[in-house]
């Protein structure tokens, strides 16, 4: 039977090291201007200006990522109170009070556990577990995502798991869920930390303009 959920995001479910996950997050700024959908549990990037925006849709990238989205807040200038979103829909679809920051709250620690679905068939569970511990990509589904619910739809990509170093996902793991378990459908739940993070002592980063020139 087809596996029940099959693109979701990257939705956190622990840590490393079984340590207390106080599924805590860190508030940040989405320039009020910003145009892009930034979508819940989709990755985001830190750029030069101080604020986030999205990951880039390329397959690596030189940026580190900053964790995953999990909500936002903003002030709306006809109500003139907070509004509190799952997501970020784009400055043309929101009104903005802009002397007020638009705050993006994120699950930044470098240790976070995240399930994430495969974009594809894992074929079965012996082919499942031998990508444990390769590194994989979401390609271009990073940046996508439902205004309908406000969720990301990025999902591992299946076609791009290897060893290579620069690739931003590291796999931990297969979470054991019964709902989806077809290992020949995609929809496999698989856990992932993020390799390139900004928030790890050994991670790098690159100016950018634009998190479109950049991915994961």
């Amino acid at each position: 039977m087809a596996n029940q959920e099959t693109a979701y995001g990257l939705r956190p479910v622990g840590l490393v090291g079984s340590a207390t996950n106080s599924t805590g997050v860190t508030q940040y700024e989405i320039a009020s201007n910003n145009t892009n959908p930034i979508f819940q549990y989709g990755i985001v990037v830190p750029l030069a200006a101080g604020v986030i925006d999205h990951a880039g849709a390329t397959n690596g990238g030189t940026t580190q990522a900053l964790g995953v989205l999990m909500g936002v807040e903003y002030m709306d200038a006809t109500q003139k109170k907070p509004v509190f979103i799952s997501y970020w829909p784009g400055s043309g679809a929101v009104s903005v009070d802009t002397n007020h920051p638009v705050k993006a709250f994120v699950a930044d620690n470098p240790m976070q556990i995240f399930k994430v679905a495969s974009d594809a068939t894992l074929t079965n569970r012996a082919t499942a577990q031998a990508t444990v511990f390769a590194n994989a990509s979401l390609g271009t589904s990073a940046r996508t995502g439902s205004t309908a619910t406000g969720s990301s739809n990025s999902a591992l990509g299946v076609g791009t798991i290897n060893t290579t170093a620069t690739l931003p996902l590291r796999i931990v793991g297969i979470s054991d869920d019964e709902a989806n378990s077809d290992f020949a459908s995609a929809g496999i739940p698989m856990l992932v930390r993020i390799n390139a993070h900004f928030n790890s002592p050994t991670s790098r980063f690159d100016s950018q303009t634009t998190a479109t020139s950049t991915g994961v």
